[in-house]
């Protein structure tokens, strides 16, 4: 009994060992860490491009940290069931979220009812990369650059739609945003997934979408849809001939899916800095560049404090377009 007693004490003795002892036991207990397996949450179902992300990351973070990586696929809620599940783990480190632009970015901004905060609940660990977003149309549209492509929106004001991943979802967002910029109109036909959305696009069913460019570079590169313009600052090494949305004259037009890790508030900052330095030596060194490239992802190390501020910039972002464009998903 008094064996047990002891064991049952031990994690408290600890915790009050933490506050007595400050930094320096803080440091000790991160130099130790991992001492085993961190659960890994994805917020999308098995297989997918941020499935893959996911997975080809921890697979070589777990050799960097010597300990393994436990990848779980929790889908649902368009990512909140995930989030709040992460937020109501322990601060340890052994519960990660493969946070994305959907989890922190474009819902916080189109849901004003959603279940967990964004900021509020968790604490940035890293950035994994990014990939832009392609502004790409019906191959058989008579337009070849973005220009044209505006000027033909306002010759043929009711003839056009395009079509998104769905409501609220990165692929509507960014096209709201070039429709304000040009004031332009084209009717929005939401799809349950870029998948069906390409179908009808093939089809000549909508003329156009903001497809991430993953998702839009198999049909690129089959002729079937012509890109316009990508996001970002730069050119993508795929599309060389392909201008961005800034040199095409769309001053500080920017949209990227991208994904980061979070973990819940309150984590130690000796362990997130163990966790960012690791993924950090994974992103620059090895085959981890080629092996993201199959989902254009580029990556893209940066430090916690950077990462909190590019997803509240990201938020700001997408929440001013969905005020001005009235979108409001829990309305």
């Amino acid at each position: 009994m008094q064996r047990r007693r002891l064991l049952t004490a031990l994690p408290a003795m600890s915790a009050v060992g933490a506050c007595s002892l400050g930094a320096p036991w803080t440091a000790a207990l991160a130099q130790a860490f991992p001492s085993r397996a961190i659960k890994y949450i994805v917020p999308v179902a098995a297989g997918g491009g941020s499935d893959l992300v996911g997975r080809t990351v921890t697979e070589r973070w777990g050799r960097a940290l010597g300990q393994s990586f436990v990848v779980e696929n929790i889908g649902g809620g368009g990512g909140a069931i995930a989030c709040q599940t992460t937020a109501k783990a322990a601060p340890d480190g052994y519960t990660l979220l493969q946070g994305y632009v959907a989890t922190h970015g474009t819902s916080p901004a189109t849901r004003s009812k959603l279940p967990y905060d964004p900021i509020k609940d968790f604490t940035p660990v890293a950035m994994i990369g990014a990939t832009p977003n392609v502004l790409v149309v019906n191959a058989s549209l008579p337009v070849s650059t973005i220009g044209e492509f505006t000027q033909w929106l306002k010759k043929n004001p009711g003839r056009a739609s395009y079509g998104s991943a769905g409501q609220g979802s990165l692929t509507h967002l960014t096209m709201e945003l070039y429709k304000q910029a040009t004031s332009t109109f084209a009717v929005h036909i939401p799809y349950r997934g870029v998948a069906p959305a390409f179908t009808d696009l093939l089809a000549g069913q909508t003329q156009a979408m903001f497809p991430g460019l993953a998702a839009g570079l198999p049909h690129i590169r089959s002729g079937r849809v012509r890109p316009l313009a990508v996001t970002g600052n730069t050119r993508h090494p795929a599309l060389k001939d392909v201008p961005t949305m800034i040199e095409a004259g769309f001053k500080g037009f920017d949209a990227l899916q991208w994904y980061g890790v979070v973990g819940p508030a309150g984590m130690p900052a000796a362990v997130v800095a163990r966790l960012n330095e690791s993924l950090a030596s994974v992103l620059t060194g090895g085959d981890l560049k080629d092996k993201l490239a199959a989902e254009a992802v580029e990556p893209w190390p940066m430090k916690p404090e950077a990462f909190g501020q590019f997803i509240r910039e990201d938020i700001a972002r997408w929440t001013k377009v969905a005020k001005d464009r009235k979108i409001d998903l829990d309305a």
